[in-house]
C-alpha cells in the first residue's frame, strides 16, 4: 500500500441475518480495505451491543428496534450513542449506507472535519414509486432528499450510470461511481450439479429461480406472474425461491390458490449451497423495478447462469447482452426468459460467466478506497493492477460534469475523483 492507514467507519441500517446484497458488499469491501492496510470498522443496528473483529475489520452492534412489516430489518435511533461512538473511534473516513434515517451524520462529520462519503444503494424515486407513490410526487420527494444528502455529504458514490441520473438530475458534483462486484471463485459455473437439479426440475422442465428479499420494492409477485405465463403458453417450468421477507405468507398463499409448481427455501445463509441453486438453474429472474446494481443476479451470472431482469432497473447496465431484460409484467418476462432458453444453452451460459468477470471485487475496492482518497494495495499482474492503476489515475483528475457512461461490454470502474480539499474535509459549502 502507498499511503497513510485510515480508520474507515462505515455505517450502515436494514442489515439483518438475513440480509442479502447490502450485507454482501459490506463484507467484501471491508476484508478489501482490510487487505489494503485500512482499520475498517462497521455499525451495524443489533439485538444486543456486540464488538468483534472479524475478516471484515471490526465491527460493532449496537442496539436497534425492529422494524415492524421488514421481515427483521432494526435501525440505529440512538442518535447520542452514536455520536459518542463515532466521537471515541476517530474515524479518518465515513461511510454510510443508509441515505435516510443516517444523513444526520454527514453534518457530524463536517463539525468534526471528517471527509464523509454517502453510498447510494437505491434510487428513491424508484423505490418511492414501488411503494405506490405517484410518478411526479415521488421524484419531487427525491430530488428533496437528494439536494440535502449531496450537499450534505463530501461526496454520493453510485455504483451505476443508473444511480447517478437521479443526482445528475438535481446538477451534484460530487458524485462519483464505485461498482460492487462478485466472488468469481466461490461463484463459478462448476457448482452446477445434476443432482441438486433433479430435486427440483424433472429433466424436461426449466429450473427458475429468484433470490431475492420478498418485499414490496422487489416485486417477487412478477415472477409467479412469469411462471403462470409461461404454463399457459406450455412451457414446463417450476420456480425456486431463495429468500423471506414480509410478502413470503402472500407470495405461499397464491401458489397453493393456483397449484402453482414454486418451492419456497426462505433465506439461504449457505453460501456454497447458494451458488449450487443459482448454477443449476436455467434462467435466474430478477425483477425488481429500483435495483441500483443487483448482486443476486450478478452471482448467478457467475454461476453461469444468465438473468432476465426488469427494464426499469440499473440491471440491463451491468448484464449487457449476457442477459435479457423486459418490462415489469409477468407476460414481458416470460417472453424474455423464451428469448433466453432459445440460444445454445452451452452459448448463453459461457455468455453469462464472462460478463460475470467484468464485475470483481478488486475493481470495486480499488473505486471505493480512490473515492476516500485512500491508497489501494499494489497488485502485481494483469486486471487487478491495471484496475488500480486506472482507479488511482482518476482520483487525481477533476469531477467531470457530464454523467460518465458505461462501456458496452465493460463496467466502470469509477468516475473521475477530485481530492478532498485541504483544510475543509468533510464539508461542501
Amino acid at each position: 500500500m502507498n499511503g497513510p492507514s485510515l480508520r474507515i467507519v462505515r455505517l450502515a441500517n436494514f442489515v439483518a441475518p438475513a440480509s442479502g446484497g447490502l450485507r454482501t458488499a459490506l463484507r467484501e469491501l471491508g476484508k478489501g480495505y482490510r487487505e489494503a492496510g485500512h482499520q475498517p470498522v462497521l455499525i451495524v443496528p443489533g439485538e444486543r451491543t456486540t464488538d468483534r473483529e472479524t475478516a471484515q475489520g471490526r465491527v460493532i452492534t449496537l442496539p436497534g428496534p425492529l422494524l415492524p412489516g421488514t421481515g427483521g430489518y432494526r435501525v440505529l435511533t440512538d442518535r447520542r450513542r452514536v455520536a459518542r461512538l463515532l466521537e471515541g473511534l476517530a474515524p479518518d473516513r465515513l461511510e454510510v449506507c443508509d441515505r435516510t434515517t443516517l444523513r444526520w451524520t454527514g453534518k457530524w462529520a463536517r463539525r468534526a472535519r471528517v471527509p464523509a462519503v454517502m453510498v447510494s444503494h437505491e434510487t428513491a424515486d424508484g423505490v418511492l414509486r414501488t411503494w405506490g407513490v405517484p410518478e411526479g410526487a415521488a421524484r419531487r420527494a427525491a430530488d428533496a432528499l437528494n439536494l440535502r444528502t449531496a450537499h450534505t455529504y463530501a461526496r454520493v458514490v453510485c455504483t451505476t450510470e443508473f444511480a447517478e441520473r437521479e443526482f445528475v438530475r438535481i446538477g451534484a458534483r460530487n458524485v462519483v461511481r464505485a461498482p460492487l462486484g462478485v466472488d468469481l471463485v466461490e461463484r463459478h459455473p462448476a457448482l452446477r450439479d445434476a443432482g441438486l437439479r433433479a430435486v427440483h426440475a424433472r429433466g424436461d422442465e426449466i429450473m427458475l429461480v429468484m433470490c431475492t428479499r420478498l418485499s414490496v420494492e422487489k416485486r417477487p409477485g412478477t415472477a409467479l406472474d412469469a411462471l403462470e405465463a409461461l404454463l399457459r403458453r406450455g412451457v414446463r417450468a417450476v420456480l425456486v425461491v431463495a429468500g423471506d421477507g414480509p410478502l413470503r405468507h402472500r407470495l405461499e398463499q397464491r401458489v397453493r390458490e393456483r397449484g402453482l409448481p414454486v418451492t419456497f427455501l426462505g433465506h439461504v445463509s449457505d453460501r456454497g449451497a447458494l451458488g449450487a441453486l443459482q448454477a443449476a438453474a436455467d434462467v435466474c429472474l430478477a425483477p425488481g423495478p429500483a435495483e441500483t446494481f443487483g448482486l443476486a443476479a450478478l452471482e448467478a451470472m457467475a454461476c453461469g447462469t444468465p438473468v432476465v431482469a426488469s427494464a426499469s432497473s440499473a440491471l440491463p447496465e451491468v448484464i449487457g447482452a449476457a442477459g435479457a431484460v423486459a418490462a415489469d409484467r409477468g407476460e414481458a418476462f416470460a417472453d424474455a426468459v423464451e428469448d433466453l432458453l432459445g440460444r445454445p444453452a452451452a452459448e448463453r451460459r459461457e455468455a453469462a460467466r464472462a460478463r460475470a468477470e467484468c464485475f470483481g471485487w478488486t475493481t470495486a475496492v480499488d473505486a471505493f478506497l480512490a473515492a476516500h482518497d485512500a491508497a489501494a494495495p499494489t497488485r502485481v499482474g494483469g486486471h487487478d493492477q491495471a484496475a488500480s492503476s486506472s482507479t488511482q489515475a482518476q482520483a487525481q483528475a477533476p469531477v467531470s460534469t457530464t454523467p460518465p457512461t458505461l462501456p458496452t461490454g465493460t463496467p466502470s470502474a469509477s468516475a473521475a475523483v477530485r481530492p478532498f480539499p485541504p483544510g475543509a474535509l468533510g464539508a461542501l459549502g
